[in-house]
């Protein structure tokens, strides 16, 4: 058993005593009373007594209630129609050509994290493969960690050079087939098809992908001409180009024949690597997979038993009510008020669906409790916060505008900064609108800045959407006449509004500065000694 509250444990016999003593006052009170109008005092000094006991024991066990006790198990049901897709990513040295913008491997992880984006609510693993094929992330909902490890990609992280592909698409098979719930299971490679494994061990692993009901999709990255492959410093100059044994530059090429292989072997898709939308591409097809339901089982530890010790109190002063009436009808109005920890330990209905994963009904809970002022603005907030991860802007901006109006400055604060993010979500999806939602997007995200000034997320993204905002109009065309000042009136200096070009390329470079550090320290870490005569690309 534990305590939310341990100091309440050591209270709760003290609470006990004082109730006592001063029911025992108040009784003594009583009788003094009593015997003086009526000169009864020895026949109601024995009365009373074990109802002194019972009122004192109550609020012990209130004491004990308040403290939050926690003990047991418990196991609820819960449905899922998650996929389960496993993404693995070439990050051999071939992929540091840059017949694709900035290279192959950057094409790679930036059509990767759009694939991401599309996939929200899937369940995603993530493979580095080159001589060997590495776990990055398992099957997880927490798209946060995969993307953190997309950001560290980088072919010093393989200790063995090289491009094996029958290892990748074994390990991502038996990843797949380890998992038992959820809907269909995908594989997504992406690679230059250049292979150091022979075809046939490649194509039986495919074939595997085939028999173990795993859908792969393999998308191309770079160009057919024979590119050389560069290798950069920390600062992004071009140092050398990786060379053979003999000193020779090597040069990489897209392998479509390897590709096309890889794919009609596991009866799969192979997305061309000049298609224009790749992550649009591979996320119909993932969209198309069939999501069955998956029932389970959630255990939860620890669960909160406050109700049991309001229930006895309840329960003895109920008793005593029924044989006292007058004290123990305070005492039972009294409990009433205090025993109100148990229900505060039970969690809101939206959070307790959220915490289900049912999206839909926690937006309706909230909007519920907000609409009838339980917490209105954090629960307008939370609805406004999951329509717009779930994509619906238009009820993420009306919920969102009833949160932006509190006067907690952190939830104001909170509430603009997704308000901004929902309307430029909503420019995109909708061209007609698009100047009018960026300018509300703006409009938003300064408002927020206003409330945090240092916030880094707030002025990127005012920065995003002043870039996408159109140009002022030219010198040539008619401007308004501004106000001429009135005599012995200085001439104020009009202060931009938002963030200026200065501070936001300030801003970038800081972060790109960063960036650099983190990566050289990375290279740094896990550079590995590699043969000279060893294929490393």
């Amino acid at each position: 058993m534990t305590f939310d509250l341990p100091l309440a444990v050591w209270l709760a016999p003290v609470i006990g005593l004082v109730v006592l003593a001063v029911a025992w006052w108040a009784r003594h009170c009583r009788v003094r009373a009593a015997a003086a109008w009526s000169g009864t005092q020895a026949a109601l000094a024995g009365r009373g007594r074990l109802g002194l006991m019972a009122v004192a024991l109550g609020a012990l066990l209130i004491g004990l209630g308040i403290a939050g006790p926690r003990w047991g198990r418990t196991e609820s049901s819960t449905e899922t129609r998650a996929l389960n897709v496993v993404v693995a990513i070439d990050i051999s040295r071939s992929m540091l050509a840059e017949d694709a913008a900035p290279n192959r491997l950057g094409h790679a992880v930036r059509e990767s994290r759009r694939l991401l984006q599309d996939a929200r609510g899937d369940r995603i693993a993530l493979l580095a493969f080159a001589g060997r094929s590495y776990i990055l992330t398992p099957l997880t909902l927490d798209d946060g960690a995969v993307e953190l490890q997309l950001d560290a990609l980088d072919p010093e992280v393989a200790s063995e050079g090289g491009t094996a592909l029958a290892t990748v698409l074994r390990q991502g098979r038996e990843l797949l087939e380890a998992v038992s719930e959820g809907g269909a299971r995908a594989m997504v490679l992406f690679t230059d098809g250049e292979t150091h494994d022979s075809l046939a061990p490649v194509r039986e692993a495919a074939r595997s992908l085939r028999d173990a009901g795993v859908t792969l999709i393999v998308v191309g990255a770079g160009g057919t001409a024979p590119t050389r492959i560069p290798l950069r410093d920390d600062a992004g100059q071009i140092q050398s180009y990786v060379k053979d044994e003999s000193g020779q530059d090597v040069l990489s090429n897209r392998r479509d024949d390897v590709l096309r292989m890889v794919a009609d072997a596991a009866r799969g898709i192979l997305v061309p690597a000049d298609f224009p939308d790749q992550a649009g591409a591979v996320w119909k097809t993932l969209a198309a997979l069939e999501r069955s339901p998956a029932r389970g089982q959630r255990a939860e530890d620890m669960i909160p038993k406050a109700w049991a010790f309001a229930l006895g109190a309840f329960a003895i002063l109920l008793l005593q009510a029924a044989l006292r009436r007058r004290a123990a009808l305070v005492a039972i109005a009294w409990l009433a008020i205090l025993g109100a920890d148990a229900v505060a330990q039970r969690p809101a209905t939206g959070i307790a669906r959220l915490r289900a994963r049912d999206t839909t009904r926690s937006i309706a809970a909230f909007s519920e409790a907000a609409k009838a002022g339980r917490a209105a603005d954090t629960s307008w907030y939370n609805a406004g916060s999951l329509a717009l991860f779930t994509g619906d802007y238009q009820s993420a901006r009306a919920s969102l505008a009833a949160a932006a109006e509190s006067l907690d400055p952190t939830v104001r604060f909170q509430a603009l900064y997704n308000l901004g993010l929902a309307a430029l979500q909503s420019s995109r999806a909708d061209s007609a609108q698009r100047n009018a939602l960026e300018q509300q997007a703006a409009q938003h995200f300064r408002e927020a800045l206003t409330m945090a000034p240092t916030s880094f997320a707030t002025k990127w993204n005012l920065e995003l959407v002043s870039r996408r905002r159109p140009p002022p109009p030219s010198s040539n065309q008619p401007q308004p006449t501004p106000p001429q000042p009135r005599s012995g009136a200085g001439t104020p200096t009009p202060r931009p509004a938002g963030m200026t070009a200065s501070e936001a390329e300030q801003i970038l470079r800081s972060v790109e500065r960063a960036e650099q550090s983190v990566r050289s320290e990375q290279v740094r870490r896990r550079r590995v000694a590699r043969s000279a005569a060893d294929k490393d690309w």
